[in-house]
Order: structure tokens, then C-alpha cells, then sequence
């Protein structure tokens, strides 16, 4: 059965936070290793019911290998998971108008589930992180970089410079990014990646502008611009897409191949799975 993006809601929310580890928490990979390693992590997962019985590269099933977990005494970075440290995953995945095919927000390191503010708009992270150089950037805005999306970039950079240089700044907890490429699992406070359809494919993010409202709502599971359907049909209509970054060789291939985010930016996508069957899978175990 395929895997669709809604699948990566329905696991994340019945799936508690229970490892503490950084930029959000306090220890360290080494740490984990310690502790107990990625066969605690599958132990304590395993005795919840929330693992199937798969079988791994060993030819044995995940749930055997968890077995022979052994936990450090006294450890305190894999919590029992009946004490996680929140009660749901540390991402979400949201639609709405400036998201018609979905995006992920990171919930992982911060409290924030809401945001509206005014966009600031840059057609890529090197222009995103020379207004932020130049604190042009303020308090309650939505900084949006598109353009670094699969086809746009072309591939998905990281949007690590940019998230920094906000929390360096002391707005880190003040401001939202919304950008059609990905995020770093370094990356610190309220962050939407993977916003499809991107710019370059003609999404929505293509058509906003400085100043355009953009409200971000984890709780009911939206990302929308405040835009009239008429200003937006406008835009669209007048719309120029600016000139690929690459015009030869494997990365205009890749640009020209590649499927959406939303549905793994792979160059020969399986068809997606129907509406009916994606409400099915949502009784299905990780």
C-alpha cells in the first residue's frame, strides 16, 4: 500500500515525544548511545503497540532485535513512554490555500502553534539571509524563501543559515518561515517546509507578495494567505517564472523529472493513493 503524506500526520499524533535529545532537548546522539541506542528507542516503541512486526536486514523481525535492548541504569534520555515529554510527534503536516497539496511544520524545540503576520518574501535562501544580515527583518513577520523547492533549487536545500541567523538575532521565537525547500533537524523555532506545489511548479507560494497575510494554525491543521481569489487570479495571470537555475546536465534533468514534495521529489513517482484509502490507513500501526 503507498505511503501518502497524511500518513506522516496520523503516525507523528499518535506517536509521543519520549527522547530527549538536541536542538530541542538536552542530550546529545552520544548520549542515546549510552543510554540504551536506537534499540531502546524501537524496545520502548515495541511495548507500546506502535510497531509492526517487520522484518530488518537481519532476517529478523524489529520487534526481536528491540528485545535485546539494555538500558543504562539511571539514563535519563530515552523517558518511559507513558512520561514522554510531549504527548504527539514533533511534526505535522497542514494544507491550505498557500499549501493545496500539503507542507510539514517542525513542532519539535518550541510551543508555538499559531502565527499570522506579514509575509517577507525572497526568491531563495541567499536573498533571505542577506535581508536578515541586514535586520531587515522584524517581530511577527512570516519569512517565506521559494524557489528551493525539487525543481526550483533544483533539489531541496536546507534552510539552516537562515533559521540560525533569526535565533542569533533574538527572533527566533517571534517570527515563522514558510519555504518550498526542507529544514534541518537543527533547525529552531516555528518552521513550514516541503510547501507544495512549489513556486517553480506553479504553487501558490509563487504568487505572494510583501506585505500578503499568512496565517499558520497547527492546531487546525492550515497554512493559508489572506489573499481574494481575484487578486490571486490577477497575479496569476501576469505571473512570470524566473529562468532555471540549471539548463544542462543531470540537475535540468532532475528539474524537469522530478514529482512534487508532497509526494517524495523522486523522478518516477507511484501513483498516489486515493482520499479513501489514506482515511483507511489511518487505523494502521507505524
Amino acid at each position: 500500500m503507498p505511503l501518502v503524506l497524511d500518513d506522516f500526520d496520523v503516525i507523528a499524533s499518535r506517536t509521543p515525544l519520549f527522547v530527549d535529545l538536541k536542538p530541542g532537548g538536552r542530550f546529545t546522539a552520544p548520549d542515546l548511545y549510552r543510554a540504551g541506542g536506537s534499540r531502546l528507542v524501537a524496545k520502548r516503541l515495541g511495548d507500546a503497540g506502535l510497531l509492526k512486526h517487520a522484518t530488518t536486514v537481519t532476517g529478523r523481525t524489529l520487534l526481536a532485535e528491540a528485545a535485546e535492548a539494555r538500558e543504562t541504569p539511571g539514563q535519563q534520555v530515552v523517558r518511559d513512554i507513558t512520561r514522554p515529554l510531549k504527548k504527539t510527534g514533533g511534526l505535522a503536516i497542514l494544507r491550505g490555500t498557500l499549501a493545496p497539496e500539503g507542507c510539514v511544520v517542525k513542532l519539535a524545540g518550541h510551543e508555538r502553534l499559531a502565527h499570522t503576520g506579514p509575509a517577507r518574501v525572497f526568491d531563495g535562501e541567499i536573498a533571505a539571509f542577506a535581508a536578515v544580515e541586514r535586520r531587515q527583518i522584524h517581530a511577527g513577520d512570516v519569512v517565506v524563501i521559494r524557489y528551493e523547492g525539487p525543481k526550483g533549487a533544483p533539489g531541496m536545500p536546507e534552510m539552516l543559515a537562515v533559521t540560525a541567523a533569526l535565533v542569533g538575532q533574538g527572533l527566533g521565537e517571534t517570527v515563522a518561515l514558510v519555504t518550498d525547500g526542507r529544514f534541518s533537524g537543527a533547525t529552531h523555532g516555528l518552521m513550514v517546509g516541503h510547501v507544495s506545489p512549489e513556486a517553480a511548479a506553479g504553487g501558490p507560494i509563487g504568487l505572494l507578495r510583501d506585505g500578503d497575510r499568512v496565517t499558520l494554525d497547527v492546531t487546525a491543521r492550515r497554512l493559508d494567505l489572506e489573499v481574494g481569489e481575484e487578486d490571486l487570479a490577477a497575479r496569476r495571470r501576469s505571473y512570470r517564472a524566473p529562468a532555471p537555475r540549471a539548463t544542462t546536465g543531470v540537475l535540468a534533468k532532475y528539474a524537469r523529472l522530478v514529482s512534487s514534495a508532497s509526494e517524495g521529489a523522486v523522478t518516477s513517482p507511484a501513483a498516489p493513493a486515493s482520499a479513501a484509502v489514506a482515511r483507511e490507513r489511518a487505523g494502521v500501526s507505524a
